[in-house]
């Protein structure tokens, strides 16, 4: 990258003594429908804007980085020059919503140089997509700029209006995102995570989020009044926001546009813009489905810690491991296996062992049986927050794990702070959690993170970083005080949370009949718990409850049977908190699936076939909420039934208030 700017910077050198650069520049997408303005005000100030097809989107917003010790780089520039270039290009991925991406897009990158004495440099780069921008800061190698400590940044999104926005807080109910997105007037925000979703009043929808965050600080989003926003870095625990030394780059920051709801869904413009694949050998990255030694701690019938009710006990895994031979799954996860779990395990992770199993859970033995029923032990590492105690003994624990075919490992992160003072999206959590994804990646284990830092489009870069927690997923319906997730949450985090890549929210839950002592419960249909294998995107998918209450259940066929990867996603409606419908393309037999879901509400919906292909007859099974099916009193009625259909034919489904329907489409042989 900066190889190129040298030899840019030495070409201008040679332009400017014919050429007087121009102050205001304007990019476009290659469709020709987002436009990208920059331009220095006349105190040298960088600015930008953005309109689609003819529609304001960000007004003219402030660009510039804050630092420790010297003067912000955000005002005093000249313009060196320019770089123009176009990008059209195909890439696969291993695993994901779609085989085959295409990264068409037009890039713009303008060379700043500070006309006072220090001549400070700063490049701003900018990539137009059909489906959005993308922008981040270029900090090239250079005398008055070596190490810095970046105090703040200036970057702007001012929006023409006050506007609808979905958002959750920043550090608010918790710290790693597990919060209800709630739908406001942008004026009535203050600072909130990113992705962000927003519904103009010209009828766009636009999602703010970030993409490659590699060490460095997560961004959030400050409301400065009204429809303004301002990036805000989460800090070190001093107060930095992060530590660098030149060169080096920022994140991208960017706004996906798009005219419906699904236009969201279906953007590929985070992946395009993290680097491609550091693993060479991408054999070992396999996408499962998987169940676990798990729920039966949310609902107290196991403990995670000793006693009469260990969970992870040889005898129990060995059950489950049975369960899972008998049924199709590839794996199965086990939780509090390793010492550290007595007593109040959230006070101190130090406690944890991650290489020292509890006596009545032989490792060994237990890693034998799996191979010999081809299922996989998914490994467990809970931390508490302990993160350097997890580095520590990470490279055992994963060598561990390797000698004893475990390809898979959940970790988690059960604290405000990380080592009790650092918050899990600054740059002290961000380098911890990709060293985890590396250190990983040397012995061929796949990671599911939970209360991680949200994720930015890294699983391009690593594979084996296949899924995350991040959001309120199916555990709250097990304890949480405020009764578990409503049924509208899983309407709205595909538009919000989903953009930031895969969702371990852990659906299939087919027992209702439960007591907690908070009065949570799963508030869906178990059509809907379905439908969400399609909606809910995760390489790793958990069928969650236990194994008892899938036996003798004919809707559990559907869980054995749908896949986990796609070579394609379509979003077939939507609206954001109602109801949403997908399809999704099976990348092994070409299969299609469909899954949709509604709120509270019932719904009756016309489905047309022409996603389809096109000459192809299929069987469609459909699972749909049965007569008198609610989420409130009536969740397990699911009518199963057959019809063929081909791309010219339409289905009406019905949906139970909180309720769904699950398709499987499977693709006749003539």
């Amino acid at each position: 990258m900066f190889q190129r700017n040298i030899l840019f910077l030495t070409l201008i050198g040679l332009c400017l003594s014919c050429t007087k650069p121009v102050n205001e520049i304007l990019v476009s997408s290659p469709n020709g429908n987002h436009q990208l303005l920059f331009k220095l005000s006349t105190k040298g100030e960088p600015l930008y804007q953005i309109n689609s097809n003819g529609k304001k989107v960000i007004t003219p917003s402030e660009l510039g980085v804050a630092f420790v010790g010297q003067d912000s780089l955000n005002s005093g520039f000249e313009l060196l020059g320019v770089e123009k270039n176009s990008v059209d290009t195909t890439w696969s991925q291993p695993w994901g919503e779609f085989e085959f991406i295409r990264d068409h897009h037009n890039e713009l990158i303008v060379h700043l140089k500070e006309t006072d004495k220090k001549h400070r440099l700063l490049n701003i780069v900018f990539r137009a997509f059909n489906d959005g921008i993308g922008f981040r800061y270029e900090f090239p190698e250079q005398p008055e700029l070596k190490e810095v400590q970046i105090l703040d940044e200036f970057t702007e999104f001012n929006f023409p209006e006050d506007q609808k926005i979905w958002w959750i807080p920043v550090h608010g109910e918790n710290s790693y995102y597990e919060s209800f997105y709630r739908k406001t007037p942008m004026s009535e925000t203050d600072t909130i995570n990113t992705p962000a979703t927003i519904e103009t009043n010209d009828s766009l929808f636009v999602a703010i989020h970030e993409a490659n965050l590699t060490d460095f600080a997560s961004m959030t989003l400050k409301n400065t009044g009204g429809s303004h926003f301002k990036s805000e870095l989460v800090p070190w625990s001093n107060g930095v926001k992060v530590y660098a030394s030149t060169p080096f780059v920022s994140p991208w920051r960017t706004l996906v546009i798009g005219k419906k709801p699904g236009d969201l869904v279906t953007s590929t413009l985070m992946l395009n813009l993290n680097e491609p694949s550091k693993i060479d050998d991408l054999s070992w990255i396999r996408p499962s489905k998987y169940i676990g030694i798990w729920w039966g701690m949310h609902l107290e019938k196991f403990t995670w810690g000793q006693g009469e009710k260990h969970g992870a006990t040889t005898e129990n895994t060995k059950n489950y491991i049975d369960f899972a031979a008998e049924n199709g799954f590839d794996g199965v996860l086990v939780e509090g296996w390793n010492q550290g779990w007595d007593g109040d395990w959230t006070a101190d992770g130090n406690a944890f062992s991650f290489v020292k199993p509890y006596p009545d859970f032989d490792l060994e033995e237990i890693g034998k049986y799996a191979v010999q029923k081809n299922v996989r032990l998914i490994g467990h590492h809970e931390t508490a927050g302990a993160a350097r105690h997890y580095e520590d003994e990470m490279e055992d624990a994963f060598k561990l794990y390797h000698k004893n075919g475990v390809n898979t490992v959940k970790t988690g992160y059960v604290n405000k702070y990380l080592d009790k003072k650092e918050w899990h999206d600054s740059q002290y959590g961000v380098r911890h959690y990709r060293k985890v994804v590396e250190t990983a990646a040397k012995y061929h284990i796949m990671i599911d993170n939970h209360e991680p830092v949200k994720g930015t489009g890294l699983q391009r870069t690593y594979p084996n970083l296949m899924t995350q927690e991040g959001g309120r997923g199916q555990e709250y319906n097990a304890w949480s005080p405020d009764g578990g997730n409503t049924p509208e949450h899983t309407t709205v985090v595909p538009f919000t949370r989903m953009l930031s890549g895969p969702f371990d929210f852990t659906p299939g839950n087919f027992n209702f009949d439960y007591e907690t002592p908070n009065g949570a419960m799963v508030n869906t249909t178990v059509a809907k718990q379905l439908a969400l294998y399609v909606v809910v995107f995760s390489p790793l998918q958990m069928a969650s409850d236990l194994p008892e209450n899938y036996r003798d259940r004919p809707a559990f066929e559907f869980i054995k049977n749908v896949p986990v990867s796609w070579s394609d996603t379509k979003v077939l409606n939507a609206q954001i908190g109602k109801y949403v419908t997908m399809v999704r393309k099976d990348r092994k037999s070409g299969d299609w699936y469909l899954g949709s879901i509604t709120n509270k509400e019932a719904r009756n919906m016309d489905i047309s076939c022409n996603f389809l292909d096109k000459g192809n007859t299929y069987e469609a099974t459909i699972y749909t909420d049965g007569e008198g099916a609610n989420y409130k009193d009536n969740p397990y009625p699911v009518g199963i039934t057959k019809r063929k259909v081909t791309s010219k034919d339409t289905i009406n489904i019905h949906l139970a208030p909180g309720g769904g329907t699950a398709i499987a489409f499977k693709a006749l042989k003539e």
